[in-house]
């Protein structure tokens, strides 16, 4: 069994910073890609950044500059450091992971943690 647990989320004013922080844990054999998503009330979940094992990352457009995603391979744990916060970012963040899991077939599940609300005031 997997689970991400993530934290960091909050209130915060616009121009402010979050560090959002997802730790996973259980029978894991490897991690690959790693990722932040998020969904505003009346909007479709979407792709905020990506990092993939050896630490190539992509962004969403409207982040970019301001958010950057790193990770800690022998931990596990993937950050969203969040720059420049705007009213606009104001959304659920959910975590992401592609795992292999140890059971008896080793295969590639994909993994999502519970959400964390990011509010940001005018």
């Amino acid at each position: 069994q997997v689970q991400l647990v993530e934290s960091g989320g909050g209130l915060v004013q616009a121009g402010g910073s979050l560090r959002l922080s997802c730790a996973a844990s259980g029978s894991i054999f490897s991690i690959n890609a790693m990722g932040w998503y998020r969904q505003a009330p009346g909007k479709q979940r979407e792709l905020v950044a990506r990092i993939t094992r050896g630490g190539a990352t992509n962004y969403a457009d409207s982040v970019k500059g301001r958010f950057t995603i790193s990770r800690h391979n022998a931990k596990n744990t993937v950050y969203l450091q969040m720059n420049s916060l705007k009213p606009e970012d104001t959304a659920v963040y959910y975590c992401n992971a592609d795992i292999v899991v140890r059971t008896t077939t080793y295969m590639v599940d994909d993994y999502w943690g519970q959400g964390t609300q990011v509010t940001v005031s005018s």
